[in-house]
Order: structure tokens, then sequence, then C-alpha cells
């Protein structure tokens, strides 16, 4: 069986942010070995085989057209993996990098984006729950211009207070939301994320920070050591452990799956939903048979 023929990656352009490290970083080299013509954009240097890179800040909207003007007209695959932890006083820079400028570049290149191609997106476990907030970030998602979307975050400052989790949380609800409206379906455009669990990239020394009250970074790790790993005694990813399936997920392999949230995470976020669906079933048996009772 020919793999590269399998993935078809082969020849085709490809676009992916985040590509100097971790898991985006990960990605690329698989995609580089599948025989992809690989676009690569971050705010550092990409020191890899590429066939172009970009350093940009995708947080800025003027950077993100600059960069687009300098992308392929043809592409079969898009890749938006960059993101920032949060410090307090950061919580629009955070919006903005991890959500709302992708959104912005994935509408952007949309028309670019060859029939059966996929965007696929790194979102978070962090967005675990995104159900709460769907009609809020729908209405964020709907707005028209950058500016509009600049207005409405100054309005809700309420709902970025939670800064990364609210971003991952629009993430997850643009999928949901787009993957079968028009500007996706009628071009048979797949629209994917996975959820990573704890990870460990160049960006595990900020979330380790940005997690303690204090700053701390080994009170963060045992913050973050206690919420996604002690449960089930559990170990951090590796980069590859996403960014492999991550492209898997864009490629010819998963032709016909969209508008998927993919939980990367060994399990966690199903014990989660699994205690609380026992909890809520256990209640209802609980009132049925009060109510038999009487």
């Amino acid at each position: 069986m020919d793999l590269k023929k399998l993935f078809g990656y082969n020849g085709k352009n490809v676009v992916i942010t985040g590509a100097a490290s971790g898991m985006a970083k990960s990605a690329t080299e698989l995609l580089l070995e599948l025989g992809a013509n690989v676009y690569a954009i971050d705010i550092n240097a990409v020191n890899l085989p590429v066939k172009a890179s970009f350093i940009a800040d995708l947080g800025k909207k003027e950077e993100i057209d600059k960069v687009i003007e300098e992308l392929p007209d043809d592409i079969d695959a898009l890749f938006l993996c960059h993101g920032i932890a949060y410090f307090p006083g950061k919580e629009l820079e955070v919006q903005k990098v991890n959500f709302y400028g992708q959104k912005y570049m994935c509408e952007k290149l949309l028309k670019r984006i060859n029939e059966h191609g996929s965007v696929t997106f790194i979102s978070s476990v962090g967005g675990f729950g995104w159900q709460q907030v769907y009609k809020e970030a729908t209405e964020l998602i709907d707005l028209p211009t950058w500016e509009d979307a600049m207005n409405w975050y100054q309005n809700h400052q309420d709902l970025i207070k939670s800064a990364y989790v609210f971003a991952k949380q629009c993430l997850l609800s643009y999928v949901t939301y787009k993957c079968t409206s028009k500007e996706f379906i009628d071009k048979k455009i797949r629209l994917n994320a996975i959820n990573p669990g704890d990870t460990i990239t160049g960006l595990t020394d900020d979330f380790n920070k940005s997690t303690s009250p204090s700053g701390d970074a080994k009170e963060g790790k045992e913050m973050i050591d206690n919420i996604f790993l002690k449960s089930w005694n559990g170990y951090a990813a590796l980069p590859e452990d996403m960014g492999y399936p991550l492209v898997v997920i864009g490629s010819d392999i998963c032709s016909y799956m969209s508008g998927e949230l993919i939980y990367i995470d060994y399990g966690l976020t199903s014990s989660w939903l699994s205690n609380a669906l026992l909890s809520e079933n256990t209640k209802t048996i609980e009132e049925i048979s009060e109510n038999s009772s009487h």
C-alpha cells in the first residue's frame, strides 16, 4: 500500500500555523514526510525544510492579511494550530490569537481551499462544556467584520474573563456551527478540531505559570496534574501524540469526517461525561422511585 497516496498530501499545498514548535511542528514534520508542499507560519522562525515560512503575529489583523497575500491560490489543507497561554490583563489578546484570528484567517482563505479540502483546528480539553456558551459564541461568529468582533468583546467582558477557556469554547462552537454551512458544504470542505489533553510543548512553562494564582510554575504544574492526570494516574502527552492524529484527520484517510470535536486525552473527558451522566441518571431514578411510591 502506498501510504503517501493513502494520506493524499503528496504534491499538495498545505498551510499550517504555529509550526515552529510543539504539536504543529510534529505535524509539519509528518506532512513533509508525506510529500506535502508546506507553507508554515509562526511568530517564531520555523526551522524545517518547508516550501515557504512566514513570521507573523496571528493576533493582529494586519499581519494576518499580509501573510495571506503570500500564500498560494490553491490550498488543499489548512491547519490552524497557534495559541498562547493566558495571563491577567491579556484577555482580549488571548481571544484574538486563540480564536478570532483563526476564524478570520480560515474565512479569508476559504475561497482558495480546493474541493474536498480540509480545515482542522487545535482546540483543547479546556473548551469542554462549550455548549454552555454556544449562543454567545455563535453571536460572535456571525459578526461580519473584525472591528465588529472587537466591539463585541469590549461589551462582553464577563465572558472573556475566562480567557483561554472561552476562546477554545468558541473554536468548538465554530466547528459545530459552520461544518454544514454553505461556504463549506458547497465545496465539500471538511471542518474538524482536536482537543488535546495535557501535552508537553514549548508553552508548558507558560501554562504552568498562568494556572498558578501566584504565577509559580511548580504550583501551576501541580494544579494541572491534579486536574488532568491524577484522576487516572496519567501522564502528559508528547507533541507527536497530537500532531500525528491532526495530520490524519486533515488527510484523505478521513475524507468523510466533518464537524467532529475529537478529544485526544486518554479518556479523561469521557470520564467527566460518564460521571455527570451517572449522577443525572441516579437522580432521575430516585425521582421516579419517589413518584411511584406515592
